[in-house]
């Protein structure tokens, strides 16, 4: 059976967005406080807004496209959501206009704006997110935390490890496992991959330490990490470590920063298995 008959019909599987968008009356009016429909669209399908915020749909539209969207509920486990409604309270109650500049975002019309991986997320002063990418937990969770982080600091360009970052230790070896040695394993079996993230997610590479390559991106603005990485020769093997700005201990809590980075792990490995 070929890929095509393996899918669902479009009746049995939720909207994508583009679906979405093309039943929406795609006049951009604003009052929903995104961006335009289609980032509204985006929003509904990720579950951070409701079919309700837009005035133009009818309660006849709404029941039906209702119907062909899944809950919130079905991509949060229930500690997630917990997690999540609380980072949203705290959000609520900030200064979103203030807050922008001191972690490198942008704020227009009531919406905080934060570039992730050269992607646009918006979050309202009520911490509902929408982006025209689809978001998910390991995305938005860090994205909120980071919003809300008490302290910041700007990058210094000094770069440590993640076990020296603050409670570092106690995560070590599970982001060793989650993160670095499936990161490598991915780099190994698909040589080109990280050169490939240099252009699908605005990262660069730079010449710092004795290595293939050396990549940074920045998952956040204020949180810059490097992977760098060298090929396994003759009968040494490969090595890759993933290294934090010094600022990033200061700009997102331990367990956000480690859900963060596995995420990423999780996605570039979508991404080797599409490519192959």
């Amino acid at each position: 059976m070929s890929s095509r008959e393996q899918q669902p019909p479009a009746a049995e599987r939720p909207l994508t967005p583009l679906e979405l968008y093309s039943r929406l009356e795609k006049s951009n009016c604003g009052r929903c406080l995104l961006p335009g429909c289609l980032a509204f669209a985006a929003a509904v399908v990720a579950g951070t807004r409701k079919l309700a915020d837009c005035p133009a749909l009818s309660a006849e539209a709404r029941a039906e496209l209702s119907r062909a969207l899944q809950p919130r509920s079905s991509s949060l486990t229930p500690l997630q959501a917990d997690f999540i409604d609380r980072l949203e309270e705290k959000i609520a109650s900030m200064d979103l206009a203030a807050v922008a500049p001191r972690i490198g975002a942008s704020y227009s019309g009531g919406v905080l704006t934060i570039n992730s991986l050269g992607k646009d997320f918006h979050i309202d002063s009520q911490g509902r997110m929408s982006s025209q990418c689809h978001i998910i937990p390991w995305v938005r969770a860090p994205l909120l935390s980071y919003v809300t982080n008490p302290t910041h600091r700007p990058p210094t360009g000094n770069w440590i490890s993640f076990r020296e970052l603050e409670g570092g230790i106690d995560w070590q070896g599970l982001f060793r496992s989650r993160c670095e040695t499936p990161l490598r394993e991915l780099a190994d079996a698909s040589p080109d991959l990280l050169s490939d993230l240099v252009e699908l997610f605005s990262g660069r590479t730079v010449q710092l330490f004795a290595a293939d390559i050396n990549l940074v991106l920045h998952p956040l603005p204020h949180f810059p990490i490097l992977i760098s990485y060298q090929a396994p020769e003759d009968d040494l093997e490969s090595k890759l470590t993933i290294l934090f700005d010094e600022c990033c201990g200061s700009n997102l809590h331990i367990k956000s920063a480690f859900t963060l980075c596995s995420g990423l792990v999780r996605m570039f490995a979508q991404i080797a298995r599409q490519h192959a």
